[in-house]
């Protein structure tokens, strides 16, 4: 598969390439270009000369390209559910469900962009200012680089190049180097819509170096990032010479906090289904889970059930449940800190085996409260691990005690309880009897401390991908 640069499909300009594989069985999948930095810079150059246009082609136009592009979506949903299947080790149900999810996210996009009103400073709000009226108005910031992650790559797709095209921006996507086929496809759709030539480009290579020269480039206004707490704090420093607007949705290590008046079923449901949900490689999903001692027996119990009862094998398999995670190397990270986290006193209760890019669903127990997987050890991988609490106040020092504030979440019928931990848990979001794997396209999703910086969804990636502007009509009115 060739990058899209200008209006041509193109190898990179070395030769270069990097294989796809597909984790379940190591078949080879495809190939793309690792682009030089010479492909960036022509990147940058047609994108350069084509926003100068699209900027200036009505909201209502784009919107009708974007919707194009929808039907084109779900004219090859079933080719690009398996497409995403085979590179990703997702199983084929949940990459049905993230391209069914395009059109859900496009058409929110549109129907805000539609929207996006500026506001009037009427005359005489402030003294001296009697005859003088302003106004704002929202302009595009120019070229924005969109870096997808590999876990839901259609999904974050939809987050990042949906409101930066229809603000007027021209983008550059960089798809996961491990995964890059689907979102290929999904440009070369857009283009097919009819967004013109240098508008969507997509220029694909390993983050260390492609993705690490778009941060740089001095041309790109802005860069919209999803990935590690690492590669943000490197993102913003290659970003800070040309003081690019920066929005990062970065690792998780979110609290799932059980109280002793919960509603036990349904917080062992949501525990179970979030967690193991993609081979739990979900930034938002919960991963720390503290459940009320006299709750604990039996949360361990059915949750152990659960886990042992997920069917994995082929992910093109409908029967299949769980799949494998991106890689083999990142399978034997996640046994790693399985094995660490037993060797801190957890106790393994389901699972725990790797056999290739697969991990068994896990469940441990006992973990000690100051076991790294309790703090600041992301897992991104099916791994629960759970730890009793007696009292509210543990419960909520232990949830807050990590360098990570993207979600959280707490079961409780109290509505007090509920008020207390919405204003105290320190992070983005917070659900209220469900997991914090908790996302509409609606909502601003973002974290706080080393979770991300900014917020994206359609209430607030429109901020992220233009300038305010204020015109001054300078004694104008009247009286």
């Amino acid at each position: 598969m060739k990058m899209i640069i200008g209006d041509k499909f193109a190898p990179a300009s070395n030769g270069e390439t990097i294989p796809v594989i597909n984790p379940y069985d190591g078949s080879f999948v495809d190939d793309v270009p690792h682009a030089s930095q010479s492909d960036v810079d022509l990147a940058v150059k047609y994108a350069m000369q084509a926003q100068k246009n699209w900027k200036n082609v009505p909201v209502y136009q784009k919107a009708e390209l974007a919707m194009k592009f929808v039907e084109l979506v779900q004219e090859r949903k079933e080719e690009l559910a398996r497409l995403l299947t085979l590179e990703s080790g997702k199983d084929i149900t949940a990459s049905r469900k993230e391209i069914s999810n395009i059109s859900i996210a496009w058409r929110a996009f549109c129907e805000k962009a539609k929207h996006l009103y500026g506001n009037i400073i009427p005359n005489g709000m402030e003294r001296g200012h009697e005859k003088n009226i302003v106004f704002t108005k929202r302009e595009p910031v120019g070229i924005v680089a969109c870096i997808i992650p590999f876990n839901f790559p259609c999904n974050l797709f939809n987050q990042k190049v949906a409101p930066a095209l229809l603000s007027g921006n021209a983008v550059i996507i960089k798809p996961a180097s491990e995964n890059p086929l689907t979102v290929c496809r999904l440009a070369e759709m857009l283009r097919e819509a009819g967004f013109p030539s240098g508008v969507v480009q997509i220029i694909t290579g390993r983050g260390s170096t492609t993705g690490n020269y778009l941060c740089e480039h001095e041309n790109i206004q802005a860069l919209s990032l999803t990935g590690s707490s690492a590669v943000g704090v490197s993102v913003i420093r290659n970003a800070a010479d040309s003081l690019k607007k920066v929005a990062l949705e970065l690792g998780g290590n979110d609290a799932f906090i059980v109280l002793k008046d919960a509603d036990l079923e349904l917080a062992i449901r949501e525990a179970t289904q979030a967690r193991f949900y993609n081979a739990g490689q979900i930034c938002c999903a919960p991963k720390r889970f503290l459940v009320h001692s006299s709750l604990y027996d039996r949360f361990v119990r059915e949750s152990v059930k659960y886990a042992s009862a997920i069917k994995g094998g082929n992910p093109l398999d409908e029967q299949t449940q769980i799949g494998t995670l991106i890689s083999e190397r990142a399978a034997v990270e996640v046994e790693k800190q399985i094995s660490l986290t037993i060797s801190q006193g957890a106790k393994l209760s389901a699972g725990g085996n790797r056999n290739g890019a697969f991990v068994e669903p896990t469940v441990l127990t006992d973990v000690p409260a100051d076991a790294d997987i309790m703090h600041d050890l992301e897992v991104f991988g099916p791994v629960m691990p759970v730890t009793p609490f007696e009292t509210e106040d543990e419960a909520l020092a232990l949830a807050n005690d990590s360098v990570y504030g993207l979600g959280g979440s707490v079961f409780t019928q109290s509505l007090d309880k509920a008020a207390l931990f919405t204003s105290e848990l320190e992070c983005g979001s917070v659900v209220v009897n469900g997991s914090s794997y908790f996302r509409s396209f609606e909502m601003p999703f973002g974290g706080w401390k080393k979770s991300g910086l900014g917020t994206e969804g359609v209430f607030s990636s429109f901020d992220e991908f233009t300038n305010i502007k204020c015109v001054a009509l300078k004694s104008i009115a009247p009286f």
